[in-house]
């Protein structure tokens, strides 16, 4: 069945999780065609007749979905890319592994060769790249590691661990391999490898609710996977008898551990029973259940139920389907040529869907490769508490622009929030940046070249939302709003700024001045001389700058704006401006005494203000104060020809004469 692309179907309600649009298209299986995944590279290999007539390679990245021709040496069990796609292995028997390298423009060597188990007793179970040139072989007798060298096309064992296996997990990202020993497979194994070394972490016993007489295999490999949850891997073991006589299956989380054991940390009630998939997308564990056709999320970092041993949890939300879609059918043959495409209703937990981690479903019979996603839009409606919504829209990485949307959302009138509520997300979000601004600090003691330097971004773990988002896409309703109250708008805004400071994050005065603009709007300057006067609003030089854009409206506000100045003491020029705009020299000079800067300031910049001021005896005053400088600093009247007042000391002559010039008070 040939399927082109994909098309949503139209809205029946709300659901939180879909599959992607344009799914990976691949070969049906058949009798001439193997269907393989490569869970590493996320690639689907189809391998018509074992290669000869070609292995068609598709997967996320185009530039590495390739066809290639390849001996038929047999039924092929098992085949995979190294990570920089230059090796290919390929396992056609239970003894051994064939390798081909591939050039830089991805053509294949015809010559292979293949690498056999350490025993003559031992069968491959699989294999895994560690890294571009080493790979592990999983037997059911041991853990073999090799190096590879392409060059020669020959492998060296660097360890091998025996021990009786029955099945493995293997978990790409983090490059840990997990297998599974004992009578019953509980015993679980990890290794964790690194470039040429691997590291055997301490084993550890799965509790299994009944143990079957006689004793057999009873955990089984489709039961476990591994993850890695917001940065730490876990394994998910699914129990469908749990202890304790409660309804329905559960999933039981082990942290994993470098030193000791991996620990039982979580369990998630699932409350049903039957058969159960697991994926994991953006930190949260999304468990599929078929017999329902409905998919749970649970996020481990919400807290839940602690019994002094575990945490459990239940569902974020109630169990729904992931959204219908429909996929889009070339006409049938019987029909004219440019007929339309018939819709087909495709059958969502179908029971050829393959799970593979983290977040891919593979239907064979329709040849196609989806990614689940979630949908963060429908979940503002789905979780009517704000502070829970926001707590968990935080932790998703691409929340940024619905977070700000419930920020706003809860401003607008029929949707706002208490002030309580609103305080209390702010604080959140506050916590969320302080802890960015931390881990951003820290990073800098790092050298820029260190490739391990930690990222801010990746320690918080978090979405941030700094104060120019808030500016531009939350506050900005409050502008030419005539619903929202004032009061409102105000409080809000304190709220806001009450949270920055307690998190000791600077204050941006676009802030403060939308605060003044609101209460100067509404004639509320009692309340706004209060702000000022107990520091709801501190100081600062665009603050002060405003208030005295505000003294032909309330005339207060340029006293208040110079004792902002002069309290914050590193606005000494501009208070000096201030004054002199104002033509209050006399005040000025006094300023200019009182914190010593009389040597240093422009008599030119003062005789100029008395000069525009055209009051003879304020020009004489000035005039005169300078002089005595003049006499106290070089022991003449004169002003030195660098300072540019021979202007003022013509028009000082022709008002007093020039005997005045040597008239100059002693005091």
């Amino acid at each position: 069945m040939a399927v082109s692309n994909v098309t949503p179907q139209a809205e029946e309600g709300s659901y939180y999780l879909q599959l992607c649009k344009n799914p990976i298209r691949f070969e049906l299986v058949s009798k001439a065609t193997n269907v393989f995944f490569d869970d590493s590279n996320k690639q689907v290999f189809a391998v018509r007749a074992g290669g000869t007539t070609g292995v068609v390679v598709k997967g996320p990245d185009e530039k590495t979905n390739l066809t290639f021709r390849m001996e038929d040496r047999g039924e092929v069990i098992s085949i995979k890319f190294s990570p920089d796609h230059r090796i290919l292995g390929i396992q056609r028997c239970l003894k051994s592994v064939e390798f081909i390298n591939f050039s830089h423009d991805m053509v294949p060597d015809n010559l292979e060769y293949s690498q056999t188990c350490k025993s003559k007793s031992t069968q491959i179970r699989g294999f895994c790249w560690c890294n571009c040139n080493e790979i592990v072989f999983i037997t059911d007798q041991a853990v073999e590691f090799y190096q590879i060298s392409p060059e020669k096309k020959s492998l060296k064992c660097l360890k091998t661990f025996s021990l009786s296996i029955n099945w493995f997990v293997w978990l790409p990202i983090n490059c840990v391999l997990l297998v599974s020993s004992g009578t019953i497979g509980n015993t679980l194994n990890p290794f964790l490898f690194k470039p040429s070394t691997v590291n055997r972490l301490p084993k550890f016993d799965v509790d299994l609710p009944t143990v079957p007489k006689p004793p057999k295999l009873a955990l089984l490999q489709r039961d476990v996977t591994m993850t890695c949850l917001y940065g730490v891997v876990y394994i998910i073991v699914l129990r469908h008898q749990p202890r304790g006589g409660t309804t329905g299956a559960e999933i039981v989380l082990y942290q994993l551990q470098k030193e000791s054991p991996a620990k039982k940390t979580d369990i998630l009630r699932l409350d049903m029973s039957g058969r159960f998939a697991v994926n994991v997308v953006d930190n949260l564990l999304i468990v599929h259940h078929q017999a329902s056709r409905t998919s749970m999320i649970f996020d481990i970092k919400l807290g839940g139920e602690f019994d002094n041993y575990v945490v459990c949890h239940h569902p974020v939300l109630s169990p729904l389907p992931i959204r219908p879609f429909r996929l889009l059918l070339p006409p049938a043959p019987s029909l004219p040529v440019g007929s339309e495409k018939t819709e087909f209703t495709f059958e969502l937990y179908s029971d050829n869907w393959i799970v593979f981690q983290p977040d891919i479903i593979i239907d064979a019979k329709l040849g196609s490769l989806w990614y689940v996603q979630l949908c963060l839009e429908p979940l503002v409606e789905m979780i009517p508490d704000k502070c829970k919504l926001i707590e968990f829209l935080l932790l998703r990485k691409d929340s940024k622009m619905v977070v700000l949307s419930v920020c706003r959302q809860m401003l607008i009138p029929g949707h706002q929030a208490s002030l309580v509520t609103i305080a209390r997300i702010y604080d959140m979000l506050n916590d969320v940046y302080k802890n960015y601004q931390e881990a951003e600090t820290q990073s800098l003691v790092y050298s820029v070249d260190n490739p391990n330097r930690p990222d801010p971004h990746q320690r918080c773990n978090k979405v941030i939302l700094d104060q120019s988002d808030m500016y531009t896409h939350v506050f900005s309703v409050f502008e030419n709003s005539k619903n929202i109250s004032h009061k409102f708008m105000v409080a809000v805004l304190i709220e806001y700024i009450r949270s920055l400071n307690e998190h000791q994050i600077n204050v941006q005065h676009y802030l403060y001045e939308l605060v003044i603009n609101i209460l100067v709007h509404h004639n509320c300057f009692y309340q706004l001389h209060q702000f000022l006067q107990y520091h709801v609003l501190s100081d600062s030089k665009p603050l002060a700058c405003l208030m005295l854009s505000l003294e032909s409206v309330y005339m207060p506000s340029h006293q208040l704006a110079l004792d902002m100045m002069k309290r914050l003491s590193t606005a000494n020029e501009e208070i000096i401006e201030v004054l002199l705009s104002k033509q209050q020299l006399l005040p000025a000079l006094r300023f200019i005494r009182s914190i010593g800067i009389i040597d240093t300031v422009s008599a030119r910049k003062f005789l100029e203000a008395a000069l525009n001021c055209d009051d003879q005896m304020l020009f004489y005053t000035v005039f005169k104060f300078f002089e005595q400088r003049n006499i106290r600093l070089r022991g003449s009247p004169k002003f030195p020809s660098g300072e540019h007042c021979e202007h003022y000391v013509h028009h000082f002559e022709s008002l007093f004469g020039t005997e005045a010039l040597e008239d100059v008070p002693s005091g």
